[in-house]
């Protein structure tokens, strides 16, 4: 078995310019423990995990207390710098962890599982071309070590289902692809995120129901902070 069996191709993924607080609700809303950041290029620069943003608050209460003035004083320049940014950043750039393992397609489920092992990570991001194509996570080792289904076919579908709507929004630039994200579970769309109108809502909806397969839309859609949908 190779990591183009096992990984999961509907990636949820973010920019390094994305804001640390759409970072959180992303993770919370689609129920994932981490997030890939991809550059304009299609190439990984990083990851984004739970336990990036837990340091963060961390890091956030030592140096109320002062002790992170200590350790930027005791420490290198670089990684003083290194720290600060992590510790004030306020997008995905700045607190991603770049430290990364990556896999290719054809790299066998043994080798993925000695990776995790010994480097101490939890999911690997495939990469065809040094382009995302995949996630790997150790449920995916589990599955396989245990004999249960990689993916049931109900998850099949909707992970195809879900990889044609997310191209049916790329090629329209009213779909706000940063900021809108859909999910599919039994050819059921649901849109999530923020909206800045109410056209769009309808738009994305006409566009989902286009889609062969899709049995019905729901919007759980919100206006961003501070601002009214439909008030300009």
């Amino acid at each position: 078995m190779h990591a183009k069996d096992l990984m999961t191709t509907a990636v949820v993924t973010v920019t390094p310019e994305t804001r640390l607080a759409e970072v959180a609700r992303l993770l919370a809303h689609r129920g994932i423990s981490a997030v890939p950041v991809v550059g304009a290029d299609g190439a990984v620069q990083g990851i984004v995990t739970e336990a990036d943003l837990v340091r963060r608050l961390a890091g956030e209460a030592a140096g109320r207390q002062g002790g992170w003035l200590r350790n930027l004083l005791s420490a290198r320049a670089a990684d003083s710098a290194k720290a600060f940014t992590r510790l004030h950043g306020q997008s995905a750039g700045d607190v991603m962890t770049t430290d990364l393992v990556t896999v290719e397609e054809e790299t066998t489920a043994e080798a993925i599982a000695q990776m995790m092992e010994q480097r101490g990570v939890k999911r690997v991001p495939v990469l065809r071309d040094g382009k995302l194509v995949g996630i790997v996570s150790r449920a995916d080792l589990l599955g396989l070590a245990f004999g249960a289904p990689v993916v049931a076919e109900a998850a099949v579908s909707d992970a195809r289902l879900l990889r044609e709507v997310e191209r049916a929004m790329r090629q329209q630039p009213w779909a706000d692809a940063y900021h809108v994200f859909p999910s599919v579970e039994a050819g059921v769309v649901t849109f999530h995120g923020w909206c800045r109108s109410p056209e769009v809502p309808r738009a994305l909806r006409v566009l989902a129901e286009a889609l062969p397969g899709v049995k019905a839309v729901r919007l759980d859609l919100q206006a961003p902070p501070g601002f009214l949908l439909g008030v300009p």
